[in-house]
């Protein structure tokens, strides 16, 4: 599989470009993808059922996409909350400089991809979507999750899709016993192999 390292800082092989056709938010949508990165060739299944699956993320504030591939799930959060910025993360470069370029592509000017390290610690998101990483393995994965779940706003919710033969029950009994009594997990639907497990972190009591 030409995107079995898709979660190497810099992928063997060339960084060529090529035109890929999709739908994004309900319209026809031209960007540019490459060998190098997770599902080079289009939406993956997982990816698609989030997609179909969740409600619209905050329509303004800070939403996060974890692990932005070429920038489906980023985009498409973009489109539908212009008015909020969208952070995109992704350990791949070359999944960087693409979801850059499709955003600049589409005239998103509120996208910002980039290294996690390079997003202010300090910022906390009203909406996370993501495909994680699961073949990363399950101590990178669990350090992934520790790393951005806690950074949910108060009244923030993510939403992961997990497919379940590669552990999303064990996965969201993790999440509920990781996670401090500020958060529930649940999970929201099946839909095709996929599971939506929703994580939301509780909102500030009023004084």
């Amino acid at each position: 599989m030409e995107s079995a390292h898709y979660f190497s800082a810099s992928p063997a092989g060339p960084f060529t470009r090529k035109p890929l056709t999709v739908d994004l938010a309900g319209e026809t949508r031209h960007l540019h993808t490459s060998a190098g990165i997770f599902s080079p060739d289009g939406i993956d299944k997982g990816t698609a059922v989030l997609l179909a699956e969740v409600p619209a993320p905050s329509p303004q504030g800070n939403l996060l996409d974890i692990g932005c591939g070429w920038g489906p799930i980023a985009l498409t959060m973009a489109l539908l909350a212009p008015e909020a910025t969208v952070h995109a993360v992704d350990v791949n470069e070359r999944c960087i400089t693409l979801t850059n370029e499709n955003a600049a592509a589409l005239g998103l000017a509120n996208v910002a991809a980039a290294l996690p390290d390079a997003v202010d610690p300090g910022v906390r998101f009203d909406t996370i979507w993501s495909n994680p990483p699961i073949r990363i393995g399950k101590d990178e994965l669990h350090s992934l999750l520790r790393l951005w779940l806690p950074r949910l706003a108060p009244g923030g919710t993510a939403w992961l899709v997990v497919q379940k033969n590669l552990g999303s029950d064990s996965l969201q009994r993790w999440l509920a016993s990781e996670l401090d009594a500020t958060f529930s997990v649940t999970r929201e639907s099946t839909a095709k192999t996929f599971r939506i497990l929703k994580v939301r972190k509780a909102s500030l009591s009023p004084q």
